[in-house]
């Protein structure tokens, strides 16, 4: 676990997946995820599961991040699987891309990581990152960035930073 302070900070899980929509699948990556970023401080005020789906996933970000100031983690549909379109409706909800981020999630495991199609930006005060389905690439990859979330979320809530 990265050094993280996130003290005050907020985060909301999006799962994106058919099989847990439908009763087939546990959410275990949403449980990953929510594990990790209680473990970094952060309060965890939704978790939330929509179908695969450009606009299934572009609804629920535009809902979760409206007047948010904190972070949306989802998980799932970053692939290359034909229902694999949590990038596409992410983009057509951030303002704002952060490459970098994706980048640093992708180098956390290169083999797979070449693989992964997912996209991290802002929307207003929110932080929106997408992360693998798998319970362990979703926390790998959150956790290859978590260290300078808070950071990140400071700067967008326009909040004095030492730099």
């Amino acid at each position: 676990m990265p050094d993280v302070d996130a003290t005050g900070l907020q985060a909301k899980v999006l799962t994106v997946s058919d099989g847990v929509v439908h009763g087939t699948r546990v959410d275990r990556s949403g449980e990953a995820l929510e594990e990790l970023l209680r473990a970094g401080g952060f309060e965890v005020v939704e978790r939330r599961v929509v179908a695969d789906g450009v606009e299934s996933v572009a609804a629920a970000l535009l809902e979760m991040t409206d007047g948010f100031a904190g972070l949306v983690a989802s998980t799932g549909g970053t692939g290359f699987g034909p229902r694999d379109l949590t990038p596409e409706g992410t983009r057509t909800v951030l303002e704002r891309e952060a490459p970098g981020l994706a980048e640093a999630m992708r180098a956390a495991n290169p083999a797979p990581g070449r693989l992964s199609r997912a996209l991290a930006g802002t929307r207003g005060s929110a932080l929106v990152v997408n992360t693998p389905g798998s319970p362990a690439g979703a926390q790998e990859c959150l956790g290859a960035i978590l260290d300078v979330v808070p950071h990140a979320l400071r700067l967008l809530a326009d909040q004095p930073s030492e730099h």
